[in-house]
């Protein structure tokens, strides 16, 4: 069992992770028109941010490859109703593509977990439709003490690094900007957007 897969039950009762998936979701809609949009949410977890997008799209995938997290997401999307909303076990970097493109690529938290961020750009890319649109929030270069020294992750992203990642992947029209921030541990970690489009 993952890590994720053991928090998966609990996920949902952190009010700050609820919190900051409606203030991205918030900053999306403002960015983007969502409506008519085909929307797949990358490492969606429990679907916080798919959620908060569904409303407005047309059609929510939501891709994981935490078991336990797809089951709870399942549970939530049964007792909600949401006719528009779908799960996916997928794993981008690994196995095909969907047959399935998409307007909007989204993903919240996501991207500092994925060893390699240029190939998973680049998936981005090529799951999209002509003319679609990533949204990208995660956090901004931080020391390492966020996840703490012994995590295997990315300590962050620096904006302009990350910018220069997208455009070898394809995108262009790419728009930064600070999203909110994290509290953890008496420190706030500021959060990015970056929404980019594909030709």
């Amino acid at each position: 069992m993952s890590e994720f897969d053991a928090r998966a039950g609990t996920w949902d009762q952190d009010p700050a992770k609820v919190a900051r998936a409606l203030t991205v979701g918030r900053a999306i809609a403002e960015a983007l028109p969502l409506a008519g949009l085909r929307v797949l949410e990358y490492g969606c977890g429990t679907g916080l941010l798919g959620f908060a997008l569904q409303p407005q799209a047309a059609w929510v995938s939501l891709a994981d490859t935490s078991e336990g997290m797809l089951a709870v997401l399942r549970a939530k999307i049964a007792a909600a109703g949401a006719a528009n909303m779908s799960p996916l076990r997928l794993d981008l970097l690994t196995e095909p593509l969907p047959e399935a493109r998409f307007d909007l690529v989204c993903s919240l938290m996501t991207l500092h977990h994925i060893p390699d961020t240029q190939g998973i750009l680049d998936r981005f890319c090529k799951v999209l439709a002509p003319g679609g649109w990533v949204a990208l929030a995660d956090l901004d270069a931080e020391d390492g003490s966020f996840h703490g020294p012994e995590a295997e992750v990315h300590r962050g992203f620096d904006r302009e690094a990350f910018r220069a990642q997208l455009t070898r992947a394809g995108f262009h029209n790419i728009h930064l900007e600070t999203v909110c921030e994290v509290d953890k541990d008496s420190r706030r970690y500021p959060v990015f957007l970056a929404v980019a489009r594909r030709d």
